[in-house]
């Protein structure tokens, strides 16, 4: 790189191959805004889910019960893939690595457990 140029010769097919990413990516942005047909109606504008027609407003407060198993489906369900490894490398690590998931599975046990008591896992 001589004190001269901005950009190393070898970063040079990175730049162009950035540069025409972002030109086709908006180019085909552009050509879809001037092909695509424009023919709004008040049923294509309402809000759509699962193929049937909205019966309240979509701004609707969930309770907090909703979020809370979520993120307890999500936390449970993480901690759950951590087994498959173990699983697969079960001959390999021995008593000890039985030991850890051992641990752990007791550890994700006194989780669920405290949940369920607190009513976490209650619905209504």
């Amino acid at each position: 790189m001589t004190p001269s140029t901005y950009l190393p010769e070898h970063f040079l097919p990175v730049a162009i191959f950035l540069l025409l990413g972002i030109a086709v990516g908006v180019g085909m942005l552009v050509a879809g805004w001037f092909i695509r047909p424009r023919n709004p109606y008040p049923e294509k504008l309402l809000t759509y889910e699962s193929g049937i027609t909205p019966f309240m407003d979509a701004n609707q407060k969930f309770s907090i019960r909703y979020y809370i198993i979520a993120m307890l489906f999500l936390i449970f369900d993480i901690e759950a893939v951590f087994l498959y490894p173990w699983a697969v490398s079960y001959n390999q690590i021995g008593l000890y690595g039985f030991l850890e998931m051992v641990l752990f599975i007791i550890i994700l046990l006194v989780g669920y457990f405290y949940a369920w008591k607190k009513g976490a896992l209650e619905w209504e």
